[in-house]
């Protein structure tokens, strides 16, 4: 489940009390979520329109203007004739102001959108982008920098920033900018890419730190973070000069941050990298696999710094947001005997200090524009109305930011939140009428709310459902808050006394070690996680399903139905292998070979024929989940050995997933210890799991029940002829009773020619039956040396709409042209090669 399920209990969540006083609830305000939908949706539509459309659309946002002055005009009119019947009247009105809302919402929202996207256009930074040119800039830091990897496992860190000045050349000036240089004054969002022996020193840089640095600039693809909102990449590898310093909110804001990372740093793993996750979004601690687990939950939202977080505070602050007029009402403010206005104030001076302390993230800055109108009202004497707060807000935050219409966490923010406003008290009454707790109706039905609005949009995201999400965010709920408080208090006194804010973090760790153990237990759960059609077919097909869903909840009523449901949903859940089986006819009996559907990487299981639960392993793949649910599927509990072809993250970063639950003998990996990151972290993986690591012996034979195997490549020492950890790929020849296979990890053209020249000393090589073809099926193949496998079966490990275009048309087409039967995993799904009595044949589990 995604974001802000306190907030609706909280202060999102707005008058009527509980369930129970489902009577007393005044009816929904819904006058601005038509303008906030419209400017939502023109400013999307905007920002894909390009620079060439901007004067189209502000004269589409003229006409709107026009348009809707003539509805108003004329709705004026009508009231004042009396030509006119009542009934005409009142239709006019009732229709014209409404959409003269919408088309002057748009018209807004299309002018906003344009003159934000002039700064992308502007300037000399689009030009020098163009022509890949190198140059001095001046720029001011916008974000906090992050460290990160490609698929190669080179290091790199990403931050967003805006250029304030750039060094240009003039008439004569050569490369390095000489007299004929001069300075440019723009403003012009970037994304930075700091790599080499200068990236260490961006990290830990805070925003509104202005440097100057000199990069190379290239033309932005997509944007920063996808959103488009950047005009130029700044790739960079030397240290920046810093002109000058943070802001003073800056520097406390991570003063406060650096504290609370202090305080944890004698807790377990788990809770040492949640707990700064639940008060100010810090995971740069958390392990790989808690990450998993935490997708497979939907429980992610919890380290997203969201409204959950702002609405502990001020429920806190202001006690319950529907008794906040009242005599009753709680919170430190009432204890204090502090005024309403003054409450408000200290309440919306609350939100901004969270807004810098956590980032102005999406999610954030919806939770904290949405609490400032509740703030508002409340200082006002106005009724608090929540769903146009929200409403309003979202309003407000189109205008003033148009690339958040599609920020994906943002759209997670508002969907969720309007759920939690408008099914969740319905679906709650329902429940109370059905005799339910009242509490008890209001989790359920928020949680429940919450997982229907923003499922769809999770879709899109990743072609998964997560079965255990509304169970596990109603159970990881009662420990949020507690942990949240704990950790803003830790957070607080760090300053003052470092003691004192490590006892906060350590009675903060209990409840945070509950989540984290919550996490972990659901996600081992086979059948946590589902698959489901990506896409927007797959959104609107959730959606359908989730309306018939709840057309059909009345059947609840009667027992053995619910009975029947509940032993589905535990047969679903657990999949018995023999059930799995029978259902969906995977894994198929007498498998050989299985290349596991792992994304964009490889993790092929071999069988020994020692029964189910043994296999040989070759790679992990990049996902740990993925390859977990892979070998849960096939049975597997003992893995005498696993090998890393190499060290690259789309071969080995899955290894906590196969260590995780099972017997392993030895890893055995390549002889090249480059990228030096990734083997760093196959180490550390092994010590933690206490399993040897051992290197491939050129040559080597080794044998396992009725599978035998020998290294094909390297054959020693790397020279300069193959270079590159892809070339160090351990290349395998393995035979079974009537079977003969190769694995050629990701060898490129230099060391499948060297191992061409090898065929005469393996004539096993020569006709194969299966294949494991190179680096994802790639155009870098040699092809005399396919020609001379020429396998009868040739199995590619892919990703599905993989960027770098795998596999390629060459490829496929030299595969065929030698007789190969090819399948994939992108879209075959997993690939089971078996042996029924002798012959070979092939099974596929599509997703």
């Amino acid at each position: 489940m995604s974001n802000h399920t306190g907030h609706g209990r909280g202060h999102g969540q707005g008058q009527g009390g509980g369930p129970a006083q489902a009577g007393e609830r005044p009816p929904q305000d819904l006058r601005l979520v038509g303008p906030a939908v419209a400017a939502w949706g023109t400013a999307a539509v905007a920002l894909d329109a390009g620079a060439a459309a901007g004067p189209w659309l502000l004269g589409a946002a003229t006409a709107a203007v026009l348009a809707a002055a003539a509805l108003l005009l004329t709705g004026s009119r009508t009231s004042r004739t009396s030509r006119t019947s009542r009934t005409s009247r009142t239709v006019l009105r009732a229709f014209a102001r409404p959409l003269a809302g919408l088309l002057l919402s748009a018209a807004a929202a299309a002018v906003a959108t344009t003159l934000a996207t002039a700064d992308l256009h502007r300037g000399p930074v689009p030009g020098l982008a163009a022509r890949r040119a190198v140059t001095t800039v001046e720029l001011t830091v916008s974000t906090d920098p992050r460290e990160a990897n490609n698929t190669t496992a080179r290091r790199y860190v990403l931050l967003q920033a805006t250029v304030d000045r750039v060094l240009t050349p003039g008439p004569g000036s050569g490369p390095e900018h000489g007299p004929g240089a001069g300075w440019i004054a723009t403003r012009t969002p970037v994304t930075v890419l700091a790599q080499g022996p200068g990236a260490e020193h961006w990290l830990g840089m805070l925003p509104s730190t202005r440097v100057r640095t000199e990069a190379r600039l290239s033309a932005a693809d997509g944007g920063g973070d996808g959103d488009g909102d950047t005009a130029a990449v700044l790739s960079t590898r030397g240290p920046p000069r810093t002109l000058s310093g943070a802001s003073l909110a800056q520097r406390i804001a991570g003063s406060l941050r650096a504290g609370l990372r202090r305080a944890c740093d004698p807790l377990d793993p788990d809770p040492r990298a949640l707990l700064p996750g639940l008060v100010d979004g810090d995971t740069s601690r958390m392990p790989p696999d808690l990450e998993q687990a935490f997708l497979a939950t939907d429980l992610v939202h919890i380290t997203s710094v969201s409204g959950s977080n702002l609405s502990v505070l001020m429920v806190l602050l202001l006690g319950a947001a529907a008794r906040s007029r009242t005599p009753e009402r709680g919170g430190v403010a009432a204890r204090l005997g502090l005024p309403l206005r003054l409450t408000a104030l200290l309440g919306a001076a609350c939100t901004i200090g969270f807004v810098v302390l956590c980032r102005p993230d999406p999610s954030v800055l919806r939770a904290a524009a949405t609490g400032l109108i509740m703030l508002l009202a409340l200082a006002t004497g106005r009724r608090a109305a929540p769903l146009a707060a929200l409403a309003g807000a979202t309003l407000m935050l189109m205008l003033i930011d148009p690339y958040l219409a599609r920020s994906y966490g943002f759209a997670l923010s508002a969907l969720v939140t309007g759920g939690l406003l408008t099914l969740g008290p319905r679906w709650a009454d329902a429940l109370v009428r059905r005799g339910w707790p009242p509490h008890l109706a209001e989790a359920v039905a928020c949680a429940a709310a919450a997982q229907a609005l923003c499922g769809p949009l999770l879709v899109l995201k990743a072609a998964q459902i997560s079965l255990v999400a509304i169970p596990c965010n109603l159970l990881a709920e009662l420990a949020v808050a507690p942990a949240t408080l704990l950790g803003f208090a830790a957070l607080a006194v760090a300053p003052v006394s470092l003691g004192a804010a490590t006892l906060l973090a350590r009675l903060g760790s209990v409840p945070t070690a509950w989540i984290a153990g919550l996490a972990r237990w659901a996600a081992e759960i086979p059948g946590a996680e589902i698959g489901w059609p990506g896409g927007w077919t797959g959104a609107l097909l959730l959606v359908a399903v989730t309306c018939a869903v709840v057309a059909c909840l009345p059947v609840l009523r009667y027992r053995f139905v619910v009975v029947l449901l509940a032993l589905l949903l535990v047969a679903v859940l657990l999949r018995p292998a023999p059930l799995t089986r029978l259902v969906t006819g995977w894994p198929p009996p007498h498998w050989r070979v299985v290349a596991c559907d792992v994304g964009q990487g490889d993790a092929l299981v071999l069988s020994p024929g020692l029964g189910p639960g043994t296999a040989l392993v070759i790679d992990t793949g990049p996902d740990p989940r993925a390859v977990d649910r892979c070998l849960r599927t096939l049975g597997v509990t003992r893995v005498p050995l696993l090998l890393l072809t190499h060290e690259h993250a789309d071969h080995v970063e899955g290894l906590p997933g196969v260590l995780d639950g099972r017997t392993v003998g030895a890893i055995e990996t390549t002889t090249d210890a480059d990228p030096q990151g990734e083997t760093a972290r196959v180490r550390r993986w092994a010590a933690e799991a206490r399993v040897p690591l051992v290197r491939a012996v050129p040559g080597e034979r080794r044998g396992l029940g009725e599978l035998r195997w020998q290294v094909l490549w390297p054959d020693g020492p790397l020279g300069a002829d193959t270079p590159g950890p892809n070339n160090a790929s351990v290349a395998l020849l393995v035979t079974a009773p009537g079977l003969r296979m190769a694995f050629l990890g990701d060898l490129e053209p230099p060391a499948q020619s060297r191992l061409l020249e090898h065929l005469s000393a393996y004539p096993e090589l020569r006709h194969l039956d299966v294949l494991k073809v190179a680096h994802h099926g790639s155009a870098k193949q040699d092809a005399e040396l396919i020609r001379a496998l020429a396998p009868r079966l040739a199995l590619i490990s892919v990703g599905l709409g993989n960027s770098y275009g795998h596999p390629a048309r060459s490829t496929l087409d030299l595969l065929h042209s030698v007789g190969s039967t090819v399948l994939r995993t992108d879209t075959d799904g997993a690939l089971a090669v078996t042996d029924e009595g002798g012959r070979l044949a092939t099974a596929t589990n599509p997703r």
